[in-house]
């Protein structure tokens, strides 16, 4: 009997997935939730930031953001190509989101890291990346999975040594579902996210070496860190290496942005 629940809990967690392709080549399993229905989230989420925090009123860094926002969308693929909503926060953490239905948030704390437009746009395309990748999609998904995975393996133990193993099981059970299923997933698309930014912003007409400049920038604010194989973000040495050499395969496509008309200048 506890093979065949078992069994149908794998098979319940994979009917509710759909097999697709990230735009870097990647196998992603999507599809526990609508797309029109994460759009909606992705909505919801975005009234209530705006609701909940202060938003900036500074005209000119406004018009700054939204035209990055603008020169990164029009390189995206056709079914992306929307008039994405932008805000602007008062609020001095250096941060920025992108959300499913073409939502964009930008703290004003960013501009003490990202020093120019083409450092701006590096981190708006890395958030924008998070979102025409599935990013939100397939975490859902994942998390999904594995939620429905550890209800049964606990049911399993508990039916046959008591509700204490059960709840040991779960514990340790989320522990490592977290540790080595959930969370190397999230570097895996921060990586990914790095590398549809990159080349969105070189598309655009932002130079792509200067994701390397915003990143020694954030190293140089930042402070301590957790290890890398407990954090969802890759080691920064590690990001700027690649962000590098990435960077260097790039210059063709940004100079020929460059040369078809598409020279940015938002700030």
């Amino acid at each position: 009997m506890k093979p065949i629940l078992l069994g149908l809990a794998i098979a319940v967690a994979v009917a509710a997935c759909a097999t697709t392709t990230s735009p870097t080549g990647r196998k992603q399993y999507v599809g526990a939730v609508p797309q029109a229905q994460l759009d909606q989230l992705g909505a919801q989420a975005f009234a209530e930031a705006k609701a909940k925090q202060k938003l900036s009123t500074d005209a000119r860094k406004n018009a700054y953001v939204r035209c990055v926002v603008d020169a990164i969308t029009r390189e995206l693929p056709a079914g992306w190509q929307t008039q994405w909503d932008v805000a602007l926060f008062a609020d001095d953490s250096p941060n920025a989101f992108a959300l499913p239905g073409g939502k964009v948030g930008v703290n004003t704390g960013i501009f003490t890291v990202a020093k120019n437009q083409d450092q701006l746009a590096a981190v708006i395309g890395h958030e924008i990346g998070h979102v025409v990748s599935r990013h939100h999609d397939e975490r859902i998904t994942r998390q999904q999975g594995t939620s429905t995975l550890l209800g049964i393996g606990s049911a399993i133990l508990g039916s046959a040594y008591g509700s204490g193993a059960a709840n040991a099981a779960s514990q340790l059970g989320g522990t490592a579902a977290q540790t080595f299923y959930l969370l190397p997933n999230s570097r895996t698309q921060e990586s990914e996210a790095d590398v549809v930014g990159q080349q969105l912003a070189a598309k655009a007409g932002f130079d792509p070496r200067q994701a390397v400049n915003l990143w020694q920038n954030m190293i140089a604010a930042g402070g301590s860190r957790p290890p890398q194989w407990l954090s969802t973000h890759p080691d920064p040495q590690s990001r700027i290496s690649e962000l590098n050499a990435r960077a260097a395969s790039l210059m063709p496509t940004f100079e020929q942005a460059r040369a078809s008309g598409h020279t940015p200048k938002c700030g």
